[in-house]
């Protein structure tokens, strides 16, 4: 006896075609709504922006930089990585927070969006407001004086990338399984404990030993040395990359094991 052929929602091709509309409408959502947040926007550009001038403007000891002042390769390094975090760890894990406290997050899995649209939707948003932030602090440090190569910004990619999956990472782990007031404060903690002592602003080197140790293999600590040696001509070193790569994996591994999407 013959049946009816029987087709999921995700082999329809009309249905598939929709999606990337979707997801697409989506990635505009949340990009719309950190660059209309007023705080967010603050963190995402302004603190960045801060770090810089302060790096260029502020005398700094130089034993904090290897017995030299701070370069401008220095300066916009750790310029790059406070919007990193800023954006894919901080502002993410607030607004997850926030949409799943308020059912938002239980609610995209009935529609046709579905889970996956909505983290790929998130994804979408940190990149178009990372590129928004290479445009404002890449012009802001060209009128400062920075002159980089075309293979210097080519090398910087997959430390970008690497970067943003680790943060992003820590940043939906926290969201999902924190309630929503300890996410406000744990995201806004760990962002200000990783510019001020996890070799953002301070580079590695500049702690005493046996610190220096255990902070250069914090993912910030990896991330801007990685990205100074981009910025400085040089490949990345490989245990700057492959740390990197651990803590991604770390961090995404744990948000797929316990990320929630209702609130307690």
């Amino acid at each position: 006896m013959s049946t009816a052929p029987q087709h999921s929602a995700t082999s329809d091709p009309r249905r598939a075609a929709r999606a990337p509309r979707r997801i697409a409408a989506h990635t505009k959502l949340e990009a719309r709504a950190i660059l209309t947040n007023g705080e967010q926007l603050m963190v995402s550009l302004m603190l960045p922006a801060m770090v810089l001038l302060g790096l260029r403007f502020i005398p700094v000891s130089p034993a904090l930089f290897g017995g030299e002042s701070p370069s401008m390769t220095d300066a916009v390094a750790a310029t790059a990585m406070t919007a990193i975090i800023a954006t894919s760890l901080t502002s993410q894990a607030i607004a997850t927070g926030f949409d799943r406290r308020n059912g938002v997050l239980r609610w995209i899995a009935t529609t046709p969006l579905g889970r996956g649209g909505y983290m790929l939707g998130k994804l979408g948003a940190i990149a178009i407001v990372h590129i928004l932030q290479i445009v404002v602090l890449g012009t802001l440090s060209f009128a400062l004086g920075w002159r980089p190569t075309a293979g210097e910004i080519l090398w910087s990619i997959p430390v970008w990338i690497l970067a943003t999956c680790a943060f992003g990472g820590l940043g939906l782990l926290i969201a999902g399984t924190l309630r929503t007031e300890a996410v406000l404060a744990l995201s806004n903690i760990i962002f200000i404990l990783f510019i001020a002592v996890g070799g953002v602003a301070i580079p590695a080197n500049g702690f005493p030993a046996p610190v220096d140790t255990l902070v250069s293999v914090l993912p910030s600590a990896a991330a801007t040395s990685a990205l100074t040696e981009t910025l400085s001509g040089h490949a990345p070193s490989l245990t700057a990359l492959g740390l990197l790569a651990l803590w991604a994996v770390i961090f995404g591994s744990l948000t797929v094991r316990f990320f929630r999407w209702t609130s307690a």
